[in-house]
Order: structure tokens, then sequence, then C-alpha cells
């Protein structure tokens, strides 16, 4: 089994910072890509970075110049560093792994719990 483990939520003051963390564990071998997609009060789910195994990263338009996502790929772990935080950034943010080979299969994707991100006026 794959298990991602995320961290770094709160609340914080619009304007402030928040480091995000997810860690993928369960005897893997690889992992193609890793995001953070997040998903507000009454709105899907939407993508808001993503990184590949060779360091391609995208963004959603609304955090571009804000938002830096970082990867691991020796420890599994990607991590989003949040800045210039507004409050139309509170939303429950979920890590997600694609393509993640393993001992026994490969998984085309897996989720994490989520994490609360509250940005307060």
């Amino acid at each position: 089994q794959v298990y991602l483990a995320e961290s770094g939520g709160g609340l914080v003051q619009a304007g402030g910072s928040l480091r995000l963390s997810c860690t993928a564990s369960g005897s893997i071998f690889s992992i193609d890509a890793m995001g953070w997609y997040r998903q507000a009060p009454g709105k899907q789910r939407e993508l808001v970075a993503r990184i590949t195994s060779s360091g391609t990263s995208n963004y959603a338009d609304s955090v571009k110049g804000r938002f830096t996502i970082s990867r691991d790929n020796a420890r599994n772990m990607v991590a989003l560093q949040m800045d210039s935080l507004k409050p139309e950034d509170t939303a429950v943010y979920y890590c997600k792994a694609e393509d993640i080979a393993t001992v026994i299969r490969t998984y085309p994707e897996r989720w994490g719990q989520g994490t609360l991100v509250t940005v307060s006026t």
C-alpha cells in the first residue's frame, strides 16, 4: 500500500506564509508526478501546483508568483511554500501522487487525507 501524509496547515493572517509538506510511504521505487490540489467550501477541487520527477512544474494562475512547489525525489516528498496568502486561499489542501511504482504494483494515483488552510482578514 501507498500512503501520503500531509502536514503544515493551519490558521494565518492575510499576507502571511505557510509551508505544506507531503511524504509518500510504502516500498516505493518511483513516483512520476506529485502535486497539491485544494477544495474550498462549496467548490470543486482544483489544481494548485504540480511537479514531475524531472522538476517540471505548473501552477494555477491564481497562485503564480506567490506559491512555490518543490520536491525531494529521494525522500518521496513534495512541499508547497505559500506566501502572500489571501483569504480566497482558504481551503482543504490535498497532496496527490501519480504513477507510483512499488514492489508489488504500480498505482495510478494516491491522495492524502487533506490539511486545512485558513487565511483570515
